[in-house]
């Protein structure tokens, strides 16, 4: 895969994982917010929470590839938890905003051209 079907790959899943999110209900906030040290795909509100959402994608071409969540080890997760500390102390005055981590998988398949979509939530979260 090229750099460049990697990132229209990426671009894609982003935007699937974002409908899916809304037909779910989520009120999406902000999308691709960046960090010199990490980024997050979608924000989004799910009844008052703040939803940090990673994105994963993969193409599937043989039965038994990977899945594109495995991905997300500790220290993208930690990327991820520093990411959104920033922005909730960007855009809230006060630290006691309830939050979440959530990933959204979407693995295309190549022989029957349709995605299928995985939504894990709640990977990580706030104590409040």
């Amino acid at each position: 895969m090229t750099r460049s079907s990697s990132k229209e790959l990426g671009f894609l899943a982003e935007n699937i994982a974002a409908r899916r999110l809304l037909g779910g209900g989520y009120e999406v906030i902000e999308r691709n917010y960046r960090r010199p040290w990490g980024e997050v795909d979608i924000i989004a509100k799910d009844d008052g929470v703040i939803v940090f959402v990673e994105v994963k994608a993969n193409r599937q071409r043989f039965a038994g590839d990977f899945e594109p969540e495995t991905r997300v080890d500790q220290w993208k997760l930690a990327k991820i938890i520093r990411t959104a500390e920033l922005y909730l102390g960007d855009k809230f005055e006060t630290g006691d905003v309830e939050w979440r981590i959530d990933i959204v998988s979407v693995t295309f398949d190549e022989l029957t051209k349709k995605a299928k979509i995985k939504h894990f939530k709640n990977i990580a979260s706030n104590p409040y």
